[in-house]
Order: structure tokens, then C-alpha cells, then sequence
């Protein structure tokens, strides 16, 4: 199997925030059935464990902006949230239309990081703060990985493609 490295794109995303100076972060999640939302939470989750900072609530959406406007307009509610990884650049979108709507300012008073670089998250607004999976590494390492497979070559077991935290601007350190 190859994929990217959920895990460490998730870690990427949180110690950025912690290293922000957020003393937590809150999770906006994929799907439970999903391999890569499950790797994704359980990165955060044990991140925040292992930084000594509470694990909050995880928000489970469906990979959609209208999922992450539902669970950002609860979230947006609540003024101890001062930041937000969501599974994905789309909920990240729909976080960013509910904190907008509520008055809540990324990033002066809320940061928010995405997950996949789409191509989009540079014209967001403001610009995502996201983490970079390389589709086109995954696709060459998969095709070079079943070639092998169908020459007579033994599995490879998982082959992982790292990720790259992109920093951009709806990302800061919390209010004071």
C-alpha cells in the first residue's frame, strides 16, 4: 500500500498551533470509516497528549464545506477556541464562512489549518494555512509498487509519502 503520511501531516498541523501558543486545538474530523480521517485524529489527539495540552471534543463532518460550516458555527459559539484543524481544505473553507459569520477573526482571534493543499487554499480568505500532500509521489510510488507486485517481486508492505506543513495567513498566535 502507499500513502501519504496522515499521521505526520496531523502532527505537522497541531504543533504548528501549539507552537502558535494555542493551549489546545480543536479538531474538525473526517468520517469515522475514513482511513485517512482516523489516522488524521488519532495523530492530533496524541500530539495534544504528548504536548500536555487537553484533547477537546472531536467534530466529525463528511469531507464537505457544508460540514465544516455546520461544526464551525458550533465552534464559533464557543470563545475558548482559539484554533481549529480540519481534516481537509474543504471543511477548513466551511470553518472559515462560519467564524466570518459569527465575527470571529482569522486569525486574530481564531487560526485555522486545512489538509491537502488544494489548489484553491491560496485564494481562500483569508490564504489556508495547510498541510501539502504530494498526489503525484503517491501515484508514481503506487504504479511502481503494483509493477513490482506483477514481475513476481514480494509486497513492499506500506510505503508512506511525506506531507509539508504550508503556512499561510489564517494562522497567528491567540489573543491575549
Amino acid at each position: 500500500m502507499v500513502d501519504t503520511d496522515q499521521a505526520h501531516g496531523a502532527r505537522l498541523a497541531t504543533e504548528h498551533l501549539l507552537g502558535l501558543g494555542h493551549r489546545t486545538v480543536w479538531h474538525v474530523a473526517g468520517p469515522e470509516r475514513s482511513y485517512s480521517a482516523t489516522r488524521r485524529r488519532e495523530s492530533w489527539a496524541r500530539t495534544l497528549h504528548e504536548h500536555g495540552a487537553e484533547v477537546p471534543p472531536v467534530q466529525v463532518g463528511d469531507w464537505t464545506s457544508e460540514s465544516g460550516h455546520a461544526l464551525g458555527v458550533e465552534l464559533a459559539r464557543d470563545p475558548e477556541v482559539t484554533a481549529i484543524f480540519a481534516a481537509n481544505d474543504q471543511m477548513a473553507l466551511g470553518v472559515l464562512r462560519a467564524l466570518h459569520e459569527a465575527g470571529r477573526a482569522v486569525p486574530a482571534e481564531v487560526s485555522v489549518v486545512g489538509f491537502d493543499d488544494m489548489a484553491e487554499s491560496a485564494s481562500f480568505w483569508p490564504t489556508l494555512t495547510t498541510v501539502r500532500q504530494f498526489f503525484g509521489e503517491v501515484g508514481r510510488r503506487s504504479v511502481e509498487t503494483l509493477l513490482h507486485e506483477v514481475e513476481g517481486g514480494r509486497p513492499r508492505g506500506t510505503t508512506l509519502v511525506d506531507t509539508e506543513l504550508v503556512v499561510r495567513a489564517s494562522t497567528a498566535a491567540p489573543p491575549r
